[in-house]
């Protein structure tokens, strides 16, 4: 409305300023159209304004129905929710008086239930782990339901419990085989034939069989037992109907034994825990050896080689210590008594460094083999001791490498000692009866040379 007399105020405007503008002779023509141009205008303008009018209300009573919907939705919420929480209050009341009657109409049965639970806690324990479920699967599956229980037990499961624990006490006396799936160590199963000894082991024909409580699976130990109680598989598989044959049983059924028997060391790892110090006394061990061995083997080609010179002496050779000696005495045969015994001494003095070369440095390695285990025991005792100043001794094992190098290294000196004493004996005597042999040819080369001065 405002905007039409303002529209009509500025075409008043515009006419008058038009008409003063025109010249006193205008067409009165042209303001008569003017005029009809401007009322044509107005009654436009007012039936638009009187449609937005019309529209206006129309909208604004669309508001107010939606405003009145929104009221009336808004109270009957509140109404529900009231409702509700008398309902609420109500049932809470209800359960309580509910929970009473079940306590009540329960009785002692709520203590069988009690029992029930605490004795299918007790056994899912010792079935789920036990090796006889390797033959049985799924027992513990029923016991775990009871346990997990929040009602009365049916007669059924309680049957169920029964028998889960009587099978468990008949089958831990028996000695039965079957059929199960072995996961290998290289990877991939087979089915094998397995032997079950009560709730102690599982066995194919030569190995030992471990249960995996974790995947459920049967798997061979990670590394075998000692050979004298892996043998004993074999044996007692291979045991005829009526004869007797014996077999190590781990106590704790497989689970600790027969586990801390995998970790014991072998004596390839026993020997390189030694160290440094471990590896040269093998060095030291392999040189005496062979040593002793190149010795053995050179005074026995020598003895031989004397024996045969002693069964002929007149035509005596260079090639062995004896033959060189007669030489000498047939080379001097016209000297005097003492002349011939001083170059058969000398000639003996000749071939004594030859045949005790080698003899001393064989007995030098076998005392120093045990001093060399002595150090390496005085390094493990420091290494030792420097972990307890860092680590404390919360954690044994800390120190088990330190206290493992003493122990090894005092045992490699040891054992390196006494193959080298034998040897060094054995080499000596060798060397002894050699120059025993040329002391007494000598000797009686120059009694019969004395002889025939006399004569």
């Amino acid at each position: 409305m405002k905007l039409a007399i303002k529209n009509l105020v500025v075409a008043a405007a515009v006419t008058l300023s038009a008409s003063l503008a025109f010249n006193a002779t205008a067409n009165t023509q042209k303001l008569d159209e003017l005029l009809q141009q401007i009322q044509q205008q107005r009654t436009v303008e007012g039936r638009i304004n009187q449609e937005r009018e019309r529209a206006f209300l129309a909208d604004r009573a669309d508001k107010q129905a939606l405003l009145n919907t929104a009221k009336r939705q808004f109270a009957d919420e509140e109404a529900r929710g009231k409702r509700l929480q008398q309902q609420y209050a109500q049932n809470d009341i209800l359960i309580a008086q509910k929970q009473q009657e079940l306590q009540s109409a329960l009785g002692t049965m709520g203590e069988v239930f009690g029992v029930v639970r605490q004795t299918a806690n007790k056994t899912v324990g010792a079935i789920s782990s036990s090796i006889i479920s390797a033959q049985y699967p799924g027992r513990d599956v029923v016991l775990r339901e009871i346990a997990a229980a929040t009602e009365l037990p049916t007669i059924e499961q309680m049957e169920e419990l029964w028998v889960a624990m009587l099978t468990e006490m008949t089958e831990s006396g028996k000695i039965t085989k079957f059929d199960a799936e072995v996961v290998e160590l290289a990877g991939g199963s087979s089915t094998q034939r397995v032997t079950r000894f009560g709730a102690f082991h599982l066995t194919t024909a030569t190995d030992y069989l471990i249960r995996n409580v974790d995947t459920d699976q049967i798997q061979p130990l990670g590394r075998a037992p000692q050979s004298k109680i892996q043998s004993s598989v074999a044996a007692f598989n291979s045991t005829r109907a009526g004869e007797l044959s014996s077999l190590y049983v781990d106590p704790t059924k497989g689970n600790s034994l027969l586990r801390l028997n995998q970790q014991r060391s072998t004596l390839i790892e026993y020997f390189h825990e030694g160290g440094t110090v471990g590896y040269l006394i093998t060095v030291l061990l392999a040189i005496g050896l062979l040593i002793a061995l190149e010795r053995i083997l050179v005074l026995s080609a020598v003895g031989a080689k004397m024996r045969s010179q002693l069964k002929n002496p007149g035509n005596p050779s260079t090639n062995n210590p004896l033959g060189r000696i007669l030489k000498v005495y047939h080379d001097n045969k016209d000297s005097d008594v003492e002349n011939l015994e001083l170059k058969l001494d000398e000639a003996i003095l000749r071939e004594t460094p030859k045949v005790d070369r080698g003899i001393g440095l064989i007995k030098l390695l076998a005392a120093v083999a045990p001093l060399m285990g002595l150090l390496g025991t005085v390094i493990g005792m420091i290494l030792t001791f420097q972990q307890i100043t860092l680590y404390g001794t919360g954690d044994p094992k800390l120190m088990a490498g330190s206290i493992s190098l003493a122990l090894v290294t005092t045992a490699l000196g040891l054992i390196a000692a006494l193959p080298l004493l034998f040897a060094h004996s054995i080499v000596q005597s060798r060397a002894k009866s050699i120059l025993q042999v040329l002391d007494e040819q000598a000797a009686g080369i120059v009694a019969a040379h004395a002889e025939k001065e006399k004569a």
